[in-house]
C-alpha cells in the first residue's frame, strides 16, 4: 500500500508484517525512494527501526543523523521525530511499535530535510 500523502513526502509503500490479534505490536515494511520521508510524528509507546537496505536519515527537534543497513533505532515514546531515504539512495527499514499508531504533524520541509542530509 502507498503512504498517505498526509503522512509522508515522496513515494513511499508499506507491508504490514505484523499485527498479532494477542500482541499489541504492530510491524510494517516501509520503502522510501530516494529523498522521501515521513513527516514529523510521536508513538505513544516508542518505536523501533531496523534499517535492511539502502542509506537514509533520521531527525528530532535537536539534531539528526545517517542511518544505514543494520542500524537499530530506538525511539523513546513522545520523541517527535522523522525518518526517511537520503537524497540519492532508496531506503528500507522495518517498524515495530506496540498498537502501530502515531500523532502524526506537519510535514518535514525541505530546508531541513537537506540540513540533514548535509551530514
Amino acid at each position: 500500500m502507498m503512504g498517505p500523502e498526509a503522512y509522508f513526502s515522496g513515494a513511499v509503500t508499506m507491508e504490514r508484517l505484523s499485527n498479532h490479534a494477542a500482541i499489541e505490536l504492530t510491524q510494517l515494511r516501509v520503502t522510501f525512494a530516494p529523498g522521501a520521508r515521513t513527516a514529523w510524528h510521536t508513538h505513544a509507546e516508542g518505536q523501533v527501526l531496523y534499517v535492511t537496505s539502502g542509506n537514509g536519515l533520521f531527525g528530532t527537534r535537536d539534531s539528526s543523523f545517517a542511518i544505514t543497513v543494520g542500524d537499530v533505532v530506538d525511539i523513546p515514546a513522545g520523541l517527535e521525530h522523522w525518518h526517511g531515504a537520503a537524497p540519492n539512495t532508496p531506503m528500507q527499514h522495518i517498524a515495530t511499535q506496540p498498537s502501530g499508531e502515531a500523532e502524526w504533524l506537519e510535514q518535514v520541509s525541505d530546508a531541513d530535510f537537506l540540513s540533514a542530509a548535509d551530514l
